[in-house]
């Protein structure tokens, strides 16, 4: 099996998304046909507003403006010829129907894409279909992921709301210098494999000032990610942030630089795993727990956990104080910890 090891930084350099002196186009979906009535398909007039702004020499934004717009499964392709601002004011809305979707696998796709923001707005995926599908055992398709950024580079999402989405709600794939801040997401307790934000094979994200209310891990990171910064995040109810489905790949990249800070947990849970974990800090947290044990470290004993560190810890179980737990794992605490650290 590869080796995995997470390692700490303290910062890292993140580029800021500068606006350009040069004139801009501007795209109103609704001059290209889409209707804001939340049951015509506008998924052609979205796909030629975003073929006009990919194809112009200036930057463009694509304007959505209040109301619903249905769109079906949804391709933005790039590379395009500068950068490209969606600003929507509306809500996206998917099919009712689960079914029509199919095994795509995605609802909304932005692939090859450079310096594209996306601001504002709503994504309500109506899941509840498909997780009562997948509950009564029937055959069921894959389920849609609702946004998608796949080998994307220089990406800002800032303020947009996904609400119920069939299976993760925003992913984030083979992809460099990215920014997520201000996103809220919401999915019931009981929604399966509803996380919030996934992160995988990708260099330079940072997560910031994101409220993340789902039925699986608030944030998913996956192989190959590496300087990812989480700040200022509320987590739960969910599975809390997980580093996981690690090892299935002989040769897979491995996790490394992953900082979390100055976030708050409520009603969230977790798993155990046995991939091998270094320099990790965990700092200045707070919330509470779904169970009595707030703080679990369930090492490998042919990996132990080295290096870990914590610092600043309040969790409490309704109210009460909560325990923790530590199995083949080395490391530091410092400050206020609740529950006492077992590291």
């Amino acid at each position: 099996m590869a080796k995995f090891v997470v390692s700490y930084v303290v910062l890292f350099l993140f580029c800021i998304f500068q606006q350009s002196n040069a004139a801009s186009a501007s795209y109103n979906v609704i001059k290209f046909g889409a209707k804001p009535d939340g049951k015509t398909d506008s998924t052609q007039p979205f796909l030629k507003a975003w073929s006009a702004a990919c194809s112009s020499a200036s930057p463009s934004t694509i304007y959505v403006p209040k109301g619903r717009y249905l769109l079906k499964a949804t391709v933005f392709r790039g590379p395009c010829k500068n950068k490209i601002t969606v600003q929507i004011d509306g809500t996206l809305v998917a099919p009712t129907d689960y079914r029509a979707l199919g095994n795509s696998g995605y609802w909304i796709l932005f692939i090859k894409v450079n310096r594209v923001s996306v601001f504002g707005g709503t994504l309500d995926a109506k899941g509840a279909g498909f997780w009562a599908c997948q509950k009564s055992g029937q055959n069921c398709p894959v389920g849609a992921r609702s946004i998608t950024f796949n080998w994307a580079n220089d990406i800002l999402i800032s303020g947009l709301t996904t609400i119920n989405s069939q299976s993760m709600h925003l992913v984030i794939n083979s992809c460099n210098n990215v920014l997520v801040r201000n996103v809220r997401v919401i999915a019931p307790d009981q929604s399966p494999n509803t996380d919030g934000i996934h992160v995988q094979t990708s260099t330079g994200v940072t997560i910031t000032g994101s409220t993340l209310q789902t039925g699986d891990d608030c944030i998913s990171i996956g192989p190959s990610t590496r300087n990812l910064l989480m700040s200022s995040i509320k987590c739960g109810p969910g599975h809390g942030i997980s580093i996981g489905s690690l090892g299935k790949e002989f040769n897979e990249g491995g996790v490394e630089n992953i900082t979390l800070t100055n976030s708050i947990f409520s009603g969230s849970d977790n798993g155990s795993s046995g991939v091998k974990i270094s320099q990790v800090t965990y700092r200045n947290i707070q919330g509470t727990s779904a169970s009595p044990e707030a703080v679990t470290f369930d090492c490998s004993p042919t990996n132990p956990c080295r290096g870990i560190k914590l610092q600043d810890i309040k969790l409490t179980y309704m109210n009460t104080a909560a325990t923790s737990s530590c199995k083949n794992i080395g490391g530091t605490s410092s400050g206020v910890l609740m529950p006492e650290s077992c590291v």
